[in-house]
């Protein structure tokens, strides 16, 4: 839940954020010259990336969840198996034993989403963030291209 409400929070701040650089922008180009036109539209183009990366990143994440409850539903999430340190963070080579076993699983079932969902947990438990999305964007296509899918 926390991590839920401080998304929801940065999210919010980014909008504002937005809303007050397009504002900026919009004035610069009210202005009227053409170097302040031109400084415009190039501070609109920031906040028009960002609204769509922030767009495709809640999409990411509210599919992810979905997996995850329907994971939870059936029964099949992964067990939390790693040793932690005294500090509470997780320890390497646990990380590295625990993600073997869930790439084996993934190599014997490819075309399951359920595989590349727990792989994308043992990369993210293994802090290798970028091949955890890519594993995660993975298993969202597989679920939402099996029969099942939504």
């Amino acid at each position: 839940m926390r991590a839920k409400i401080t998304y929801i929070v940065t999210a919010a701040v980014l909008v504002f954020y937005f809303v007050l650089v397009g504002s900026r922008g919009l004035m610069l180009i009210r202005h009227g010259t053409l170097v302040t036109i031109t400084f415009g539209v190039a501070v609109l183009i920031l906040p028009v990336i960002g609204v769509w990366f922030l767009w495709k990143n809640t999409q990411f994440v509210r599919r992810a969840n979905t997996l995850a409850a329907e994971l939870d539903a059936e029964g099949g999430l992964p067990v939390d198996e790693l040793v932690r340190t005294p500090s509470g963070r997780i320890d390497r080579d646990s990380a590295d034993a625990v993600f073997t076993k869930r790439r084996e699983e993934t190599e014997d079932a490819p075309d399951d989403w359920r595989t590349w969902f727990r792989l994308a947990v043992a990369y993210q438990d293994a802090r290798d963030t970028p091949r955890a999305r890519k594993a995660m964007q993975r298993a969202i296509a597989l679920h939402r291209s099996s029969p099942s899918g939504v």
